[in-house]
């Protein structure tokens, strides 16, 4: 399987180059988690997914709870769906709270002592009582427990793994807390080997052609999970070689004898961090660009013709906001026209 291959199955099934979905919601349920530490950028990683779609939409089904925001997979934040929220945090929270650990032991944040916290939480949420981390800040100081900074996030997230919490509507551009009782419905309890074949299966669906090592990466589980896992998929999936890796995908691809795209990719878009080894993503000759754009802290890269490209900045100028991109290398008439076209799009999400 050639790198050409690999992004045009990467690119459809992550519905960058054909959009099957009109909804929010329907393209974070089809990914199963997306991270979302970078909010704005989040939106537009479904934006980018969707057909017309505009910035208020996705705010709209966030607030409205039909997608929702936690900790989970790894330490940091992630969409997902309400229907999967559940069995995901039963599969993945425990690996996260044992890489907490160590700050809760720093902490001196024992379980009597997060048992309390989540309780109190709880208690102030109940009654779909939204609340902000500074509000939630404030009652637990009332209660002689005094957090801030990485000891309030370690309380905050340990909520958010077991379950007791997930987010809210926004209060403004304020995000807030939900009891996750009270905001997601109830689902079928998954057993562990349920829940390990359901993300196999959506990762591969979404995200192949990767191997168990990309699984493994973005899930935050271990390679025993990842080959039990992929072990239980169906015969409909597909297992060739490249760059002596094994890479798992979905055989009922379509013809992909399309352009690959261009777009502007948002900050920690699934189509980089769904995986581990990027090689198909950048040609070797502009790697050493690459490393000194993310050292210097700029997450913001264009991609053309399915390949990373050069970084680009979001600009706001009051209510309007403006890009700016910066080419690794000088781009043909036929690319700088293709990047105008990505520029224009996310310019009409972004601003309305």
């Amino acid at each position: 399987m050639t790198y050409a291959e690999i992004r045009n199955h990467r690119l459809y099934n992550q519905q960058i180059t054909t959009q099957n979905f009109t909804s929010p919601q329907e393209v974070v349920s089809w990914m199963g988690a997306m991270q979302a530490q970078e909010y704005a950028m989040a939106k537009w990683a479904i934006g980018l997914r969707l057909n017309g779609v505009f910035d208020q939409e996705i705010e709209k089904a966030f607030n409205d709870g039909l997608i929702l925001r936690t900790h989970l997979l790894r330490p940091t934040w992630h969409f997902v769906s309400p229907e999967h929220i559940r069995w995901l945090l039963e599969l993945t929270g425990p690996r996260v709270q044992q890489i907490n650990a160590f700050w809760y032991r720093k902490l001196n944040y024992d379980s009597g002592f997060l048992a309390r916290t989540n309780d109190l939480i709880a208690s102030e949420l109940e009654g779909k009582k939204y609340l902000t981390r500074t509000e939630l800040q404030e009652i637990l100081k009332q209660k002689n427990i005094y957090a801030d900074g990485v000891a309030l996030s370690c309380i905050m997230m340990h909520a958010e793994l077991d379950g007791i919490i997930c987010s809210g509507p926004r209060k403004g551009k304020q995000f807030t807390y939900a009891l996750l009782e009270e905001r997601v419905p109830k689902v079928r309890q998954l057993t562990r080997q349920e829940a390990l074949y359901e993300l196999c299966n959506i990762y591969y669906t979404s995200r192949g052609p990767a191997s168990l090592k990309d699984f493994v990466t973005w899930s935050g589980l271990t390679m025993k999970d990842a080959r039990d896992g992929a072990n239980s998929l169906s015969h409909e999936f597909k297992r060739e070689m490249a760059d002596g890796q094994e890479l798992i995908f979905l055989t009922d691809v379509p013809d992909l004898k399309v352009p690959q795209p261009t777009f502007l990719m948002p900050d920690y878009d699934e189509y980089g961090m769904g995986y581990k080894d990027r090689s198909a993503l950048i040609s070797p000759q502009l790697k050493p660009l690459l490393e000194q754009a993310v050292k210097a802290g700029n997450y913001h890269l264009f991609i053309i013709e399915g390949m990373l490209a050069g970084t680009w900045k979001r600009i706001v100028k009051g209510k309007n906001i403006t890009v700016e991109t910066f080419p690794f290398q000088e781009l043909n008439k036929s690319q700088k026209q293709a990047l105008e076209k990505a520029e224009d799009l996310f310019l009409n999400f972004a601003n309305n």
